[in-house]
C-alpha cells in the first residue's frame, strides 16, 4: 500500500509543471504592472524581487479619478493545460483579498478569475481551473467557467473598492 501511495505521489509530481519559480536570480522583466491609470486612475503598484528571492507585488490602490485596482501580469507561450486541473500558488499576503486571473489568449477582452483572501502567513492557494469564472471590468460574464486547452497569461489583481496599501509575496506558481 505504501508503495502504491508513493508511486501515485511521484506520478503527480512528474505531471506538475512550474509556471514560475521566484529566486534571487529571477529575471522579472516579462512581468508587467497594469494599474488603473490606463483608465484615468492614480493607483500605483510595483513588482520586484526581494533579498529572500520572492516576487513582491506591492503598492497603493486609490479610488481617485474613478480608479480602484492594481495588477501584475505575466505573458508566456501558450501553456497546454488539458491534463491539469489545479494551479497551486505558494504566497504570503497581507490579509487582503486578491484575484488570480488567467487568459486563454492574451488578446481576449475577458479573464477567468479566482478570488482568494490571504492569511498574512505563508500558505498555498489551490485553484481548481474549473472554478475560475469569466469576467470583464468587474462584471461576471454569462458564459461557462474555464474549459480551455491552454492559457498564455496569468495575473494577480487587487481591487477591493477601497483605498488601501497592499503587499503580496509570491514564491512559486505550479500547474498540477
Amino acid at each position: 500500500m505504501a508503495y502504491l501511495l508513493s508511486t501515485i505521489f511521484l506520478i503527480a509530481l512528474m505531471d506538475s509543471q512550474t509556471i514560475f519559480d521566484f529566486t534571487t536570480d529571477t529575471n522579472i522583466q516579462s512581468w508587467r504592472v497594469v494599474d488603473d491609470v490606463v483608465m484615468g486612475g492614480v493607483s500605483s503598484g510595483n513588482f520586484t524581487i526581494n533579498e529572500e528571492g520572492f516576487g513582491v507585488f506591492a503598492g497603493k490602490v486609490s479610488l481617485e479619478n474613478n480608479g480602484g485596482f492594481s495588477s501584475v501580469r505575466y505573458q508566456f507561450d501558450k501553456l497546454p493545460v488539458k491534463s491539469h486541473t489545479t494551479i497551486r500558488i505558494r504566497l504570503r499576503g497581507d490579509g487582503k483579498k486578491y484575484q488570480f486571473r488567467v487568459k486563454a489568449n492574451a488578446e481576449d477582452y475577458y479573464s477567468y478569475i479566482y478570488p482568494f483572501i490571504t492569511s498574512g502567513e505563508w500558505e498555498e492557494i489551490k485553484i481548481p481551473l474549473a472554478d475560475m469564472y469569466p469576467t470583464f471590468r468587474g462584471r461576471r460574464l454569462n458564459q461557462s467557467n474555464f474549459h480551455e486547452d491552454q492559457f498564455e497569461e496569468i495575473r494577480f489583481l487587487i481591487g477591493n473598492k477601497r483605498a488601501e496599501e497592499f503587499k503580496l509575496m509570491i514564491d512559486k506558481i505550479v500547474l498540477e
